[in-house]
């Protein structure tokens, strides 16, 4: 499983989701992610919501095998439902 999560710097919910994306990839051998800063590497909300198939007015945006999640809070959610994240 490969998940990318675009973000920026002085986001508190993308430092959320570099979080919760590092303590999966300790907990499990299947998880891997890239962490993408949208400012640093020239990505617009254009490119974002072109990928997504849908507007996309904040970050992070987040990927699973190309699958678009949402913000920090479904992938959150998804994480509990599918990849035995307990709190």
């Amino acid at each position: 499983m490969f998940t990318v999560i675009f973000g920026r710097e002085g986001c508190p919910y993308c430092v959320r989701a570099k979080d919760l994306a590092e303590r999966l990839t300790n907990e499990r051998d299947d998880f891997k992610f890239r962490y993408i800063d949208i400012i640093k590497e020239g990505v617009s909300k254009a490119d974002l919501e072109k990928s997504a198939g849908k507007p996309c007015p904040t970050v992070p945006q987040i990927f699973v095998d190309q699958d678009h999640i949402g913000g920090f809070t479904e992938f959150e959610a998804y994480a509990k439902e599918n990849l035995g994240l307990y709190q």
